[in-house]
């Protein structure tokens, strides 16, 4: 019987009586008081109080079975299907805190109401003993219609935290709901209304809340400095816009992080955002040597304010790797980022790929594995997983991950669809064939995979046409590497090495996976081959063992 009446509370139907009975009696009574006014005949008024009356079960029937979010209205899930779904192998502490809607007048605060989610998301994750989904993951359910029980499944979370910033000019209201995953439960919630110069205590408190609420052990980090609330606001301006995929975005992104220094010169994670800017308009946008020598002065005076800034470490190590090609280098800062905050997506995974390219088989897999755990959703690890798994020819493992990819990308805004390259491999042509031509319809963009496949099947004609096509989509730079693996393919060996020399001087980023990629191994015994992997601070032996037997 109690689990009946919990229940009737998860429903909301105790909140629908409720309010059914005072509005209908207050209805009841405006009825009473106001239709004899207008003759209307006793007969109607009856008639309306008996239907407002036979609408209660009715009322009562529907909450039941239906419930209105911020997705609309859903059908309310059975506790059974919540449960079976949900409870199983997951952890007590876990929490996913998702994108806050933006509830301001003329809704044009979206990067405020993102920037607060992740602020409460950061400072979350520091916490030891809970964990936090990673920001890709939670923030690709913004502007989707997904019930709770997706998200959880997804996330691989028990908890999930939701809300909405009603920012109007200098006033901000937030409202947060935290929700256990498990039983449709509101286990906390509450509204906040400050001056918008009190919301990094506001962000603080929410935080404090939901952490008393889960009974962990509090072990936040002292506050920072105060910091100026108009750097504040453009730095959540640039970190909005550097997650978008496109140059535009991307600078627009440098603009607002450039002026939140003008105003606060030693706000360490602007500077952190223009390095991981400058990284990802780097190779598709930008030649590698320019971009990257502006990751490494950016991270660089991030680190000189905060030392153990992650990201920062992580886009130094980057530059060690892509500029020096000194790898001891590279290898000692993402070990410092890791250090600092084991949990970090980017710690994690520009970790797996170093020990990948270098030819660590283990330690690549166990961060990668890692990186899996606490950034399921996101479209760019997963789709990076399908291509690293490929490489070390664990082919189940990367299906999986490319079959993710698609699934969370499906407007292929990220490139070329990875799992058609392991389609490829397989022999899987016809599949891989429809993958890149799907995702070249939508984003206009030839891949060089596809014409990979096409030289794969013994067609070299339309091979070279698809290269030919993919190069001059990619405007005045295309790393020398990603052409190369196309020759090698050809049987253009000269060519394909003429173009990887290319790389080497222009230092693309790529660079140094032609070592493990199966791709190349017809150039392994070619010494010219063998000497640029020396060169760029490879192992050759090292690295071509890794999928040797693939």
């Amino acid at each position: 019987m109690s689990r009946f009446f919990a229940e009737l509370k998860r429903r909301k139907v105790y909140t629908i009586a409720i309010g059914y009975v005072v509005g209908g009696w207050a209805l009841a009574q405006g009825i009473a008081q106001v239709l004899p006014v207008f003759d209307i005949p006793n007969w109607v008024i009856r008639l309306l109080v008996v239907l407002i009356v036979l609408g209660f079960p009715v009322a009562l029937a529907l909450s039941w079975f239906f419930d209105l979010t911020r997705y609309g209205i859903v059908r309310t899930p059975n506790l059974k299907d919540i449960d079976v779904a949900l409870t199983s192998g997951l952890n007590e502490n876990s929490i996913a805190v998702l994108p806050f809607a933006d509830l301001s007048p003329n809704r044009d605060h979206d990067y405020l109401s993102d920037g607060i989610a992740d602020e409460i998301l950061t400072a979350l994750s520091k916490i030891d003993n809970l964990r936090v989904a990673a920001r890709r993951s939670s923030f690709w359910f913004k502007d989707r219609r997904a019930d709770l029980r997706e998200v959880a499944s997804k996330l691989n979370v028990a908890h999930v935290l939701e809300g909405s910033v009603r920012s109007d000019e200098n006033r901000v209201r937030i409202t947060a709901e935290l929700i256990d995953a498990r039983n449709g439960f509101t286990i906390w919630s509450d509204t906040f209304e400050r001056e918008m110069q009190s919301i990094f205590a506001l962000q603080d408190e929410i935080t404090r809340a939901i952490v008393e609420t889960l009974k962990l052990k509090l072990a936040i980090a002292p506050p920072q400095p105060a910091r100026s609330l108009a750097a504040y606001d453009s730095y959540l301006q640039g970190l909005f816009y550097s997650d978008k995929s496109t140059e535009e975005a991307l600078r627009k992104s440098l603009t607002h992080f450039q002026r939140a220094l003008e105003i606060d010169p030693r706000f360490s994670r602007a500077w952190t955002g223009i390095a991981k800017s400058w990284l990802w308009l780097a190779d598709a946008y930008v030649k590698p040597r320019e971009a990257y020598s502006n990751v490494r002065d950016a991270a660089l005076n991030a680190l000189k304010i905060d030392k153990d800034d992650a990201d920062a470490h992580v886009y130094l190590g980057e530059t060690k790797r892509i500029l020096d090609w000194n790898m001891d280098g590279a290898a000692r800062e993402f070990s410092r980022a890791i250090a600092v905050d084991p949990k970090s997506t980017p710690s994690n995974y520009f970790s797996a790929a170093f020990f990948a390219a270098i030819g660590e088989r283990d330690k690549a897999l166990q961060y990668l594995k890692r990186t899996a755990t606490i950034d399921p959703a996101s479209l760019w690890v997963n789709n990076a997983a399908c291509e690293l798994y490929r490489y070390f020819g664990l082919y189940d493992e990367a299906i999986a991950a490319g079959e993710r990819a698609v699934q969370l990308d499906p407007a292929f805004i990220f490139g070329e669809p990875l799992l058609a390259a392991l389609y490829r491999e397989m022999g899987r042509f016809d599949e891989a064939i429809a993958l890149y031509e799907k995702a070249e319809s939508i984003n206009g963009r030839p891949a060089f995979g596809h014409a990979i496949t096409f030289a794969k099947m013994n067609r070299p004609d339309e091979a070279r046409e698809v290269l030919k096509k993919a190069v001059a989509s990619r405007g005045s730079y295309t790393p020398g590497d990603a052409i190369a693996h196309v020759y090698v393919v050809l049987g253009a060996h000269d060519d394909a090495l003429r173009e990887i020399e290319r790389a080497a001087e222009e230092h693309s980023s790529s660079l140094h996976f032609i070592g493990i990629a199966p791709e190349f191994a017809p150039l392994r015994s070619d010494e010219r081959f063998v000497k640029i992997v020396r060169r760029i601070g490879l192992e050759p032996e090292k690295v071509f063992a890794i999928n040797a037997a693939t």
